[in-house]
């Protein structure tokens, strides 16, 4: 991999995000929920069955969902309640369940109030290379999680986490999610996850938005689930910190990525399949640099 001005190795930094201390070689951590606050009731009991399965197997679990998805394929599409309703309903998850949340924003204007609320911000993957919405992320007091674009190459992330980290924030996130392969398609190169470790902040792959098929049915995006497992495992063995993925009751009645997200009923078995897998490869250590 042709890596021009990748930064050299740093000092892991230790933080913390609510009840999750992350340190590099620690326990993989989960992002998991529904792509979009649907209703609150919904959402409030997903994330009550994810806080009772992360519970029972011992994981760090960060409540994810989203109060606008501004970047659906359809202008027809349902993109949740909006930012008033939205965060109300991820104040009372937190509250009331007990786990950090997550949510994305689009505007700088979003991200004062869901700083207020929130655990974690969320750049969405489209707009990773967005100036001012980066900084204003990185003063909010909030942890700070970048999607890696599509269109990025893995070393070009330095440049965002740098506009994060010029506003004083260190806690930060890098999310890997796909990278544009052909029409409708993604694909995931495991050296990036390997490289974007190397900067010291820990590095998520979004297993679920990794096998979408962008745009792949027309008027919405596609998916292929099968693989989302497979795709997991090979993340962990390359040695990431943590996995982010969708989780739905009835994923084919989802209002939001119904070809990709995980049926709620599979996440304990998935999510401990993966910790026991994450146990393993932390013994064996980080792979020897093979020049």
């Amino acid at each position: 991999m042709r890596c021009l001005g990748a930064p050299e190795r740093k000092m892991a930094r230790d933080f913390q995000i609510g009840h999750l201390h992350w340190r590099q070689g620690g326990s993989l951590f989960f992002i998991a929920g529904p792509c979009v606050i649907e209703k609150e009731r919904h959402a409030l009991g997903v994330a009550q069955r994810l806080r009772q399965a992360s519970t029972r197997l011992r994981i760090p679990l960060i409540f994810k969902a989203s109060f606008d998805k501004a970047n659906r394929t359809s202008l027809h599409s349902f993109r949740g309640p909006g930012l008033e309703r939205g965060l109300a309903t991820l104040a009372r998850i937190r509250r009331e369940v007990g786990i950090p949340v997550l949510t994305d924003v689009h505007e700088v204007r979003q991200v004062e109030p869901a700083a207020a609320v929130c655990d974690v911000i969320q750049i969405p993957a489209f707009l990773c290379r967005q100036t001012d919405l980066l900084v204003e992320a990185g003063r909010s007091g909030a942890a700070v999680n970048i999607k890696k674009g599509q269109f990025l190459s893995p070393w070009e992330m330095r440049h965002a986490i740098e506009k994060v980290a010029s506003a004083g924030c260190d806690r930060i996130l890098i999310t890997e999610r796909g990278s544009t392969f052909g029409y409708n398609n993604l694909i995931v190169d495991m050296r990036a996850l390997a490289l974007m470790r190397q900067w010291g902040y820990p590095v998520v792959l979004d297993v679920t938005h990794a096998v979408q098929l962008p745009a792949g049915e027309g008027s919405r995006s596609g998916g292929e689930r099968q693989y989302v497992e497979t795709l997991a495992r090979a993340g962990i063995a390359a040695g990431v910190d943590g996995v982010f993925m969708e989780v739905h009751p009835h994923p084919g009645r989802a209002l939001s990525d119904a070809s990709t997200a995980v049926p709620l009923s599979y996440f304990p078995g998935l999510a401990k399949r993966l910790r026991d897998l994450a146990r393993f490869v932390r013994r064996l250590g980080d792979a020897s640099d093979l020049k």
